[in-house]
């Protein structure tokens, strides 16, 4: 009997895990991985196969809707669907409070602000505005588009139907005038690094956010440049001429939050497993629009040239 003691303790421990084992798998807290199964999700954690129907859940809550109505909470929800990890912990744009996120405290930039905190204080100070406007954060709901560079749209008479969006936010010079029908007329924001930021100034669009995406801690100093009107000492560190002026006052200006292109970049790009190369801004876009709005579009239009 002595001899078996320790077999039996050993028992009295194995069950038990082995149940609490069973009933983990079963549950599919492990994306749904069973015996002989292959995961339902890549090593990233993106579901493998997209369908075109909703889960159950989604179509009971949004299915009665109508379409083009905005759907509260939809663009969010449906992320989850494909990518359960995906979570809203940050805002859109930094504010005074920014580094209480620790995630984007520990790198820099693009995918952090880590030894930029002083400029970054500097530059808020000026704007002292941290969200889209009293009118659009009013908003319960909110439709959102971005508006990118290409051909896409090119004689698709979409004006119209872009600007049924309450948000529509444009990459850098992407424009407007003179494609107005194909395009649409309105822009919330302009979202841009100094390279690829407009330099003519005729060219902006009135009553639009201009919103910097950091690639390097340059840009942050050129912001400060543009807010301060400042003299730039030195362009070296550009790979290209930037603006110099931004006809915009201090609060309308923001700083697009590192969190999204570091969520972007780690986890749907796959870095740094993914040879170190960086996207050109669309994912990082994608994840900020998802945090912050309930549905969201994505489109590319006609590159800049002689409106017809």
């Amino acid at each position: 009997m002595r001899i078996m003691k320790p077999t039996r303790h050993l028992l009295l421990v194995l069950c038990p895990m082995l149940v609490l084992g069973f009933l983990y798998y079963s549950s599919g807290r492990l994306h749904l991985r069973g015996w002989g199964q292959k995961s339902l999700y890549d090593k990233q954690g993106f579901l493998l196969k997209l369908g075109g129907n909703l889960p159950l859940e989604l179509m009971y809550k949004y299915g009665n809707l109508s379409e083009g109505v905005c759907k509260p909470g939809y663009a969010a929800a449906k992320m989850t669907t494909i990518y359960p990890m995906f979570a809203k912990p940050a805002p859109m744009f930094l504010d005074p409070n920014f580094r209480r996120f620790s995630k984007i405290s520990n790198f820099s930039p693009p995918f952090g602000m880590k030894t930029q905190e002083k400029i970054i204080d500097n530059i808020l100070t000026a704007t002292k505005s941290y969200g889209l406007g009293d009118e659009l954060d009013s908003q319960s709901c909110k439709k959102c588009i971005i508006m990118g560079n290409g051909g896409i749209l090119a004689n698709k008479s979409m004006g119209v139907k872009i600007d049924e969006y309450d948000v529509i936010a444009r990459l850098n010079e992407a424009p407007v005038s003179g494609y107005e029908k194909d395009v649409g007329s309105k822009t919330t924001m302009r979202i841009t690094y100094p390279e690829g930021a407009i330099q003519k100034t005729e060219r902006y669009e009135q009553d639009s956010l201009f919103v910097l995406s950091a690639f390097k801690a340059l840009d942050f100093k050129w912001l400060r440049s543009i807010i301060f009107k400042e003299r730039l000492h030195s362009t070296e560190g550009f790979w290209k001429s930037v603006a110099r002026h931004v006809p915009r006052e201090p609060s309308e200006m923001r700083i697009l939050n590192p969190y999204f292109i570091q969520e972007a970049a780690f986890r749907f790009i796959g870095l740094p497993h993914n040879n170190g190369q960086m996207g050109r801004g669309g994912y990082g876009l994608k994840t900020y629009l998802n945090s912050g709005m309930d549905g969201v579009a994505v489109l590319l239009i006609i590159p800049l040239s002689k409106p017809r």
